[in-house]
């Protein structure tokens, strides 16, 4: 078993210091991202996810070494190119994952808890699920099957998630175009996390905003849309519990109540959030082309 640190807990202190220094700046530009309530809600997700983690690692783990054992094609050694064709399989995989967590409700239940902030600063990256770790893996099993070792998946794993914290701020406005061209940055992830009807469900990326341009889920910052952070229906609440499983009630409650057919109760399952069997609800598509049409209509 290679023996990778665990550099996620060695940047805890780099995550408070960061915060902090996002706190001072934005003070000083009298610029309110942050509320005290909120920023300790998203602090207390983030704890969550890693005490919890502990035990979703384990079911992690024993799958990709099941696969890596007794299933693996091929076998890629320990080094450094390795590293490099692991980095964008695992960014290819990542994009998937976060991408079908915003059409599936199944994944967007544990998914949801990330976008539940109206606030956007580095406190709202640690705004983690509690209960997405112990399925979300399933992006990644292929990976075994092509000889990569576990160890470095959950290494590279770790890499993306760290990459991903410095984008969650306003205080970064553009970076110069190479690199927005190619990575995911603070503006490109400020659309992600817009419930503004133009910006739902774009910008899937983890660390490389290229498959989005691929694959027409790229939306770029606009000047005349302000981001508006958070869902299209706010929970305003700051109770972690809450924040961890209100989709799932939600998701319970429509899929496994009422008179419905079993082929409606699946569908629920799978269906984008905002599905309804009747007909009556609207999935982003629905939102975005309502918005685009008013744009169109007006003079």
């Amino acid at each position: 078993m290679p023996n990778f640190p665990n550099i996620i807990l060695f940047a805890i202190p780099f995550f408070i210091l960061a915060m902090l220094l996002e706190l001072f700046a934005t003070t000083k530009q009298n610029i309110k991202t942050y509320e005290t309530k909120d920023a300790f809600s998203s602090i207390a997700m983030g704890i969550g996810n890693v005490l919890i983690g502990f035990a979703s690692k384990a079911i992690v783990l024993l799958a990709l070494f099941f696969i890596y054992e007794h299933l693996r094609v091929f076998t890629m050694p320990i080094v450094w190119w390795s590293f490099i064709l692991l980095f964008f399989v695992d960014d290819f995989s990542y994009y998937w994952f976060h991408r079908i967590s915003h059409e599936c409700r199944l994944f967007w239940a544990s998914h949801v808890v990330h976008h539940s902030s109206q606030h956007y600063n580095l406190s709202t990256a640690l705004r983690q699920t509690w209960s997405g770790s112990f399925y979300s893996f399933v992006f990644w099993l292929w990976i075994p099957l092509l000889g990569f070792h576990p160890a470095m998946i959950l290494f590279q794993m770790s890499v993306s998630l760290l990459y991903q914290f410095w984008i969650h701020t306003e205080t970064i406005n553009k970076m110069p175009k190479w690199f927005e061209a190619v990575f995911n940055t603070p503006s490109h992830h400020r659309v992600h996390h817009g419930s503004n009807p133009i910006y739902l469900d774009r910008n899937h990326a983890g660390i490389l905003i290229i498959w989005d341009k691929f694959f027409g889920t790229f939306q770029p910052e606009l000047k005349e849309e302000k981001v508006n952070y958070g869902l299209t229906s706010n929970i305003n609440t700051y109770n972690p519990i809450y924040i961890a499983f209100h989709e799932w009630a939600a998701l319970g409650k429509d899929a496994f109540t009422g008179r419905k057919s079993w082929r409606d109760r699946f569908h629920y399952l799978i269906k984008p959030p905002g599905w309804k069997h009747d007909g009556s609800g609207k999935i982003s598509d629905d939102l975005r082309n309502e918005w685009l049409n008013s744009k169109q209509r007006k003079p």
